[in-house]
């Protein structure tokens, strides 16, 4: 007995010892991988603030969900931020994550962009009214969804890919520039997979973005000397409405349409693409689209047309508006179809039509002084079958509607031959 009890001491003794050289084992484990996690996030985060001046939080980055893995930038100027270079800057992000997601050969994928601009009337990007309205132009894209209002008290705008913001900023400077109102976005590269099913990000990563554009609109404004910072980001952004919804439904930038009864009329527009309505915003915008009966109906009128009964494409019949605001509205351009960089000017306090296409502008001043330039763009198809006074009662409620609401004096408006085919107008 007193042998075996020896024997079962010993057992005991050598399982302990191996217990012992296992933990030890998995400790030292544990703290090689927990120092190569913690000098990877460490080694992500100089990356993501080398790449974007440290203006774009590293944290909130690596909150993103295709963030995983290791973070490379672009070595090129372009693609990291220098605020000595002016504006606007925008840093471009890669990660292994998103590059094992879609199966990348070169091991990383770009999956984020943070921008940063200033908006002054020496903007080198002039604004353009939309000619290509549905998809966003893109025609990879099945689906559409209207850009929304951030809200929460902050002005900015929220789109299937990202978030973008606006932050007044009188007597602000950068690198020897003066400004009056900065911008920051922050969005994800979008598509299968990293997109829902309905082709928007994930609630968490829109929330993720606003947050990241608002912190990173705060410290563009700390180096910018500007008095005023956004408040805390909203959290649980709605996901953006799909497509475009009933002309008789509109409440929101096209509820002036519903409202004037044009919705009910047999060859006038019964489908809209709106948003929200918030008029602190830079510009807004309101698209009016025809289905394929109300396009053929559109073209009964118009014996020298030709029916859409073949090939109907909503896309081809649209009118859209827009209507631009303050800083925004002394650099707007009726974009041509003709040579690249052509186009004409739409300046506050004018009224008229591009020369080529079927674009016209009209301009008000509205509470706090600030012009504004409003915008109506059809498409080619729905201009050769709509009549000119129909157009110019279209324009005249819209800018109405805006100026009214947004406490405006008398608009500029086009003459009224400014409305028939160019060839026509005498």
């Amino acid at each position: 007995m007193p042998t075996g009890d020896r024997g079962d001491g010993m057992e005991s003794g050598r399982i302990q010892k191996t217990v012992n050289v296992v933990l030890c084992l998995a400790a030292v484990a544990g703290s090689i991988w927990g120092g190569t996690v913690i000098w990877e996030v460490l080694s992500n985060r100089h990356r993501i603030n080398q790449a974007c001046d440290d203006l774009v939080p590293a944290r909130n980055v690596l909150a993103l969900s295709p963030a995983g893995g290791d973070i490379t930038h672009r070595l090129a100027e372009e693609g990291t931020i220098d605020l000595s270079q002016g504006l606007p800057q925008d840093c471009e992000l890669f990660s292994t994550e998103a590059g094992e997601k879609i199966g990348s050969r070169t091991g990383s994928r770009w999956f984020f962009t943070g921008a940063v601009g200033a908006l002054d009337q020496d903007d080198e990007s002039p604004e353009t009214p939309s000619s290509s309205v549905l998809n966003d132009g893109n025609p990879y894209k099945s689906t559409t969804h209207a850009a929304q209002p951030l809200g929460g008290g902050i002005t900015g705008l929220v789109t299937d890919a990202g978030v973008t913001v606006f932050l007044p900023c009188p007597g602000g400077e950068v690198e020897g520039r003066r400004v009056k109102e900065l911008w920051a976005r922050a969005g994800l590269m979008t598509g299968r997979p990293f997109t829902a099913a309905d082709q928007q990000i994930t609630g968490a990563d829109r929330d993720v973005l606003a947050e990241t554009a608002a912190l990173t609109a705060n410290n563009l404004a700390e180096r910018a000397g500007c008095p005023d910072r956004l408040p805390d980001a909203p959290e649980d952004i709605p996901a953006l409405p799909e497509g475009t919804s009933p002309a008789s439904q509109a409440k929101g930038t096209c509820a002036w349409y519903a409202e004037n009864g044009f919705a009910r009329r047999p060859a006038h527009p019964d489908e809209v693409l709106e948003s929200r309505v918030d008029d602190r915003l830079p510009d807004e915008r309101c698209v009016l689209f025809l289905s394929g009966s109300r396009a053929s109906a559109a073209t009964e009128r118009n014996k020298g047309a030709d029916r859409p009964r073949y090939g109907f494409r909503e896309a081809d019949w649209f009118v859209s508006f827009h209507t631009y605001r303050g800083v925004s509205a002394d650099n707007v351009t009726l974009r041509s179809s003709g040579l690249p960089g052509s186009g004409t000017p739409a300046e506050p306090g004018t009224a008229g039509r591009s020369s080529q296409d079927p674009m016209w502008w009209a301009s008000s001043v509205c509470a706090g002084n600030r012009p504004q330039v409003h915008t109506m763009t059809s498409s080619h198809a729905y201009d050769r079958v709509a009549p000119p006074r129909d157009l110019e009662r279209l324009f005249r409620a819209y800018v109405q509607e805006v100026a009214s609401r947004r406490d405006c004096a008398p608009a500029e408006f086009p003459p009224a031959t400014d409305f028939a085919p160019p060839g026509e107008k005498d």
